[in-house]
């Protein structure tokens, strides 16, 4: 049986995807919802040329989780619950409960997304592999879910925020929001993209990862192509020095109209429909972002193979 906690309802999601529609916006919490965006999403990364952030992540932690591991038990195993802040199906999390119970450590696990069909899947791998677990529903950006994770903190904790997870909530938000709930004992994991723009622009303006940005549009009965365009662009954050934001939206073709239940939504020639933003760094942006915003201290740092994706484990 799969033990989840429900802070965001599906009820509540269905209302904030309409209210979404009429907003002209799409948040991220909406590409992880409808099935079709599952599905596209569990495509993109375990394709031939899987999703960047997704892989150059899972290859980071999977190449030095031992290591990782052996910090957090030392020189004797104790008890450490792993929470995956949007984790997503959980791939890069079960890499390190393996790890950690490999070096002696009696470990559970806490899966937090808004996605309950990735939650399910996250929480019947840790199952398969006979960890405890228990999943938290609900949206990292709402106040809610902070208060929920420091009431529910017993021992020490590490927290993953990995496959680029900062770069599409908020980044110095939420990791404002994350220091009010580290305590001394607990770390972080926690990864972003360094940015270039050929290599960066070319990680999403792609068929299988269209197809995934397409997939909450799609649900709703449209087409790219016959309905509209699918753009992306790059900008930098003219507020913080250092930070890219790859955004995306639709632009419509011609007059459309999306039935979502028994409500309507139209769309005219020309009208956009914006979705969310990606943040990417500088290193030294994301360095000191971590730093100032997170009160975060680096232990180590691991850096992919290309030199554009770095990885931090960390301690308040």
């Amino acid at each position: 049986m799969l033990r989840i906690e429900v802070l965001l309802t599906e009820n509540e999601l269905a209302e904030q995807c309409l209210a979404a529609l009429r907003n002209r916006y799409l948040p991220e919490k909406l590409f992880y919802w409808f099935p079709l965006s599952v599905r596209a999403w569990l495509n993109l990364c375990k394709s031939a040329a899987p999703y960047r952030n997704f892989s150059r992540s899972y290859e980071l932690i999977q190449k030095h989780a031992v290591e990782i591991a052996r910090q957090l038990t030392g020189p004797s195993a104790k008890e450490l619950e792993v929470v995956g802040l949007g984790a997503g199906q959980g791939d890069k999390d079960l890499l390190v409960l393996e790890a950690l119970r490999a070096e002696g450590a009696k470990v559970s696990y806490q899966p937090v997304d808004s996605s309950q069909a990735l939650l399910e899947i996250a929480l019947g791998s840790a199952a398969s592999n006979r960890f405890p677990a228990c999943g938290l529903k609900a949206d990292l950006a709402d106040p809610r879910t902070a208060k929920a994770l420091a009431a529910s903190a017993g021992g020490p904790r590490l927290y993953l925020v990995v496959g680029n997870t900062l770069g599409v909530t908020g980044p110095v938000q939420f990791l404002e929001m994350l220091r009010l709930v580290l305590r001394p004992e607990d770390r972080v994991l926690v990864d972003g993209e360094i940015f270039d723009e050929q290599g960066t622009m070319a990680g999403y303006d792609n068929p299988v990862n269209r197809q995934f940005a397409f997939a909450p549009l799609a649900s709703v009965g449209l087409e790219e192509g016959r309905d509209g365009e699918l753009v992306f662009e790059s900008r930098a954050d003219a507020g913080l020095d250092g930070l890219r934001l790859v955004s995306k939206h639709f632009r419509a073709a011609r007059s459309l109209e999306i039935r979502l239940a028994a409500e309507r939504v139209t769309l005219s020639p020309g009208e956009k429909v914006d979705m969310s933003s990606s943040y990417k760094y500088s290193r030294d942006a994301f360095l000191s972002m971590l730093r100032e915003a997170g009160g975060l201290d680096s232990l180590a740092e691991y850096v992919s193979d290309d030199r554009h994706f770095v990885m931090v484990f960390a301690r308040p």
